[in-house]
């Protein structure tokens, strides 16, 4: 039922007030007091990649993990989640139960394949009427708020809550705007129709979350959003799966040498993502170095995306130019408990993006013990606490990134210190603290809703 239509079986669930504080660590407690006007049932919208895919292979990556995750607490807290995606395969069904509470349906909108993000707003039409054909065969007032992950999802979003009288929350996750304003070589620039999309996007929706401060006010300065519905959440890490463990156990799995120098890069592989810049450091570090040429690894975990699938061998082109292709390996996307294996196996964890709305790998790293070496941009200067969990860097020049790294690698004490506050620091990033906060965003956006509708009928 919608949010602001309450009576006697109006679910509740016992969750955070606003007025608690973090402990000690950091985490958000679930509060003792019950409150009301907590949405029943929330839809999901994440039109271009499912929750169920392998982040690492094509668009799938963080926003994946964050959607599923996210979800799951959502569902432990008692909220019914719906999370509606495109199809592309004819052999998919249309509803899969992700987990308890969690049910993933997939849209008949378009072609039954992968399509680029380019070519999906020609398919928003069909999207949209298969979200309000699912709607329509319930009883009114089904879905209670619909939470639109993605500039995409926030066109459809907008369509739904306005049919269906709910309010609309929207995660932007990354934004044309910023994006273009730190363009990778090679890295084409974000169309203004997709601008122009999120203008309308930030406008229609009743609340907008940003990962970190920083995104909230690119929201305010960019996008001209209201300062009084941006509300910042940090995303959050599985810390049940990315937890310290044995390296040399690790690399024993992996088959790794147990007395390597192990650099690790994890993700999506294009030039937003700057494995480049990796590739020239190490090119770098063993000119300076030429006895490291037996010790060091690299390891590149992750498929290609974005322009980079145009050009997929580019990075190992670019390894074999450089006369580094005996130490850099690659490997296919892997599931979660493997890459935290990956991460275990590691000495540090190379994150050279040009731009990130948070960076989910460097936390996830960091969980498991292992410093991370990010650039100095965007989410990534939340997700690392530099000079405590990891070494934040200016620029891309990969003669400043070999300084950073060379160092660290002279230094176990430091690397050592590193690795005890990188655990310290992701120990406040669980998704259940992520979903306490998102929860008091649902409540709040119902609550402003039920106030506004009143307002009409009073008018």
């Amino acid at each position: 039922m919608p949010c602001w239509k309450r009576n006697s079986n109006q679910h509740v669930v016992k969750r955070r007030s606003s007025r608690d504080r973090p402990d000690r660590k950091g985490r958000y407690q679930v509060s003792d007091r019950s409150r009301t006007g907590v949405p029943r049932r929330v839809a999901m919208l994440s039109v271009h990649t499912s929750p169920l895919d392998q982040p690492g292979i094509g668009d799938a990556g963080g926003m994946n993990v964050y959607v599923v995750e996210l979800a799951r607490e959502l569902a432990a807290a008692g909220v019914e989640i719906e999370i509606f995606t495109r199809s592309t395969s004819s052999d998919l069904p249309p509803r899969v139960e992700a987990a308890p509470g969690v049910t993933v349906r997939h849209i008949a909108a378009g072609p039954y394949e992968p399509l680029p993000k380019e070519e999906l707003p020609a398919q928003m039409c069909s999207f949209a009427s298969g979200v309000l054909r699912a709607e329509a065969a319930r009883e009114p007032g089904w879905y209670s708020l619909v939470h639109s992950h993605y500039w995409l999802s926030g066109q459809v979003g907008q369509l739904a809550t306005e049919r269906w009288g709910v309010p609309l929350v929207h995660s932007m996750h990354t934004m044309a705007r910023v994006k273009n304003r730190a363009l990778a070589m090679g890295e084409r620039p974000e169309p203004r129709p997709r601008e122009l999309g999120e203008e309308q996007v930030v406008r229609a929706a009743h609340r907008l979350i940003a990962n970190t401060d920083d995104e909230a006010r690119q929201l305010v300065q960019l996008y001209g959003a209201e300062a009084g519905k941006v509300d910042t959440v940090w995303p959050g890490a599985d810390l049940s799966i990315f937890t310290p463990g044995s390296q040399s156990s690790a690399r024993q799995r992996l088959g790794l040498a147990q007395q390597a120098i192990v650099l690790l890069f994890a993700g999506r592989i294009q030039p937003l993502k700057a494995p480049d810049v990796l590739v020239r450091t190490v090119a770098r570090l063993l000119a300076a170095e030429p006895d490291l040429r037996g010790r060091i690894v690299v390891p590149v975990v992750g498929g290609p995306s974005g322009t980079g699938a145009e050009r997929p061998d580019e990075i190992a082109q670019l390894a074999r130019s450089l006369g580094v292709d005996d130490v850099v390996s690659f490997h296919p996307p892997v599931d979660q408990a493997t890459l935290a294996d990956w991460y275990r196996a590691s000495d540090m964890t190379v994150v050279p993006s040009y731009s990130e709305s948070f960076g989910l790998v460097a936390l996830e790293s960091q969980a498991c013990g292992t410093p991370v070496v990010a650039s100095a941009v965007g989410g990534l200067r939340t997700a690392v606490h530099d000079g405590q969990s990891g070494v934040l860097v200016e620029g891309h020049y990969p003669g400043d990134w070999a300084h950073v790294i060379s160092a660290l690698m002279d230094d176990p004490a430091r690397l050592g210190r590193l690795s005890r506050g990188a655990v310290e620091h992701a120990s406040r990033f669980g998704w259940d603290s992520t979903a306490a906060r998102v929860l008091d965003v649902y409540t709040d956006a119902c609550a402003r809703r039920r106030a506004d509708l009143f307002e009409m009928c009073c008018s």
